[in-house]
């Protein structure tokens, strides 16, 4: 019998669904392999054992009764430990909210509960979401199922790897410089950052103002299309929330790429990229050739000028949405966290409003230049091959930070622009660690993206790839 704890959210689902699985089963089977494996891997938080499986008893007997089921019904899922649900802890992967009891729940968190999803607990992360590696100096580093002695990415480090290791079947990271692409490509799964205001923020811990993305980390494009459907949409609640209407993404997987043209850039992508990074890149374009899709090279000069901004915006952001604890609890921060934001306290204002008011002009310049007559932008997600955690541990040594900042350098670029990205797996390195392939849309182009993600995943089987995990001591 097939271990449940493989299966994808679609397939848990539809297992649900058809019989063929109670959601208690699927929940045991979550949390035997977290027993066995976390341990090691350390991506949980707080595991709410009796919780899920008193809501997964709940959707049995609703099953049973023959109740309408949700699209997400009976699947384990776990959330990066930034999502507030009320009454219940939200450290935020940090010492100063170790105690903090929201008191409301995270719209994104609702919308997962009406659509019968269960929610297992959190997950730890980057502190305050604000590294791209995946350590943590309070609740200690999460590890690559691949190879414990390397980084997860970061800042969704325990739902990358989460998702990976088969803990849950998804998870809920945040994006606001690539950390949910960046854990997908490391760590091997599929992840996607919604266009700028697709998904509401409500009850989400804030790292920027204007750059925050929530969205989840799966196995697979379906899986990301079936949850995005669901979590995708207005909410007055979050006034930035976009009024557009949801479309239904999984309907949108035909498989079929031809007419498809797809962009790659020569500028930024390629800076210093590892020769096996390029292969596995390389390859992954044949592969959206196989499924019909044209390829052209192009040039997009506005990428030099978005790397700067990005930048700038950011940390400028961040450091305002810390000060008070900044002034009141210095000494709690990690060291590499508080240099990060005292650094944002130095950018005048004038370079923060030009970051900003530039934003609209280099987008538009942007989709001139690379969806001209293309439909999507290839890119690899990580110009590097996987680095270990003692490579870009800055707290250890300053001379580890050109190595932990350029992890990142890949996925910035498409927080200042706001558009649609997805990260999945195509292929490992020399060393056994993942490669991510990165495809990017127009604004609100989030269904041609994983259409893309989804023939590509048609056509190989890197998603599929489980890690083997020493067992726990």
């Amino acid at each position: 019998m097939t271990d449940l704890a493989l299966l994808s959210v679609t397939e848990a689902a539809d297992a649900f669904a058809r019989g063929e699985a109670s959601a208690q089963a699927l929940v045991k089977a979550s949390l035997a392999r977290i027993d066995a494996h976390d341990g090691q891997v350390n991506a949980v938080i707080r595991l709410d054992r009796e919780a899920a499986l008193e809501a997964a008893a709940a959707q049995d007997k609703a099953r049973a009764a023959g109740a309408a089921l949700g699209p997400l019904a009976g699947v384990p899922m776990m959330h990066k430990d930034m999502y507030y649900r009320a009454g219940r802890v939200s450290t935020c992967g940090s010492r100063i909210r170790r105690d903090f009891r929201p008191t409301r729940t995270a719209t994104v968190l609702q919308r997962l509960d009406a659509a019968g999803a269960i929610d297992m607990g959190t997950l730890n992360m980057a502190e305050f979401a604000q590294n791209p590696t995946g350590h943590n100096a309070h609740f200690g580093d999460c590890h690559n199922p691949w190879n414990l002695p390397y980084c997860t990415g970061g800042s969704s480090s325990g739902s990358g790897a989460g998702v990976a290791a088969r803990f849950f079947a998804a998870a809920l990271g945040s994006d606001t410089g690539g950390s949910i692409r960046l854990p997908a490509s490391i760590c091997g799964a599929t992840g996607i950052k919604g266009t700028q205001t697709r998904v509401s923020r409500s009850g989400v811990m804030p790292l920027s103002f204007s750059m925050d993305n929530v969205g989840p980390l799966t196995r697979t494009a379906r899986d990301a299309a079936r949850i995005m459907t669901v979590i995708s949409g207005q909410d007055p609640l979050d006034p930035t929330s976009a009024p557009e209407p949801v479309p239904d993404y999984e309907a949108a997987l035909t498989g079929d790429l031809r007419g498809v043209s797809v962009a790659v850039p020569r500028e930024w992508f390629f800076d210093g990229a590892d020769d096996v990074v390029v292969k596995g890149f390389e390859a992954a374009l044949d592969a959206l050739k196989a499924r019909g899709a044209s390829v052209t090279w192009l040039s997009c000069p506005s990428l030099r000028a978005i790397g700067t901004y990005v930048a700038v915006v950011s940390r400028v952001e961040a450091a305002t949405i810390h000060a008070n604890w900044m002034r009141e609890h210095p000494g709690d921060y990690a060291t590499h966290l508080s240099g990060r934001l005292y650094g944002g306290y130095a950018i005048p204002g004038t370079h923060y409003l030009e970051a900003l008011s530039r934003r609209g002009p280099l987008l538009r310049q942007f989709c001139r230049e690379a969806f001209a007559g293309h439909h999507v932008v290839a890119t690899p997600t990580l110009r590097m091959r996987v680095p270990t955690l003692a490579e870009t541990d800055i707290d250890a040594s300053p001379d580890n930070w050109a190595r932990h900042m350029a992890v990142s350098a890949n996925t910035r670029p498409f927080n200042y622009l706001g558009i649609p990205t997805v990260s999945i797996p195509c292929g490992f390195d020399d060393r056994g660690l993942p490669i991510g392939l990165q495809l990017s849309a127009r604004p609100f182009g989030e269904g041609r993206a994983l259409a893309v993600a989804d023939a590509y995943q048609r056509e190989t089987d890197w998603h599929a790839r489980v890690p083997a995990i020493p067992a726990a001591p």
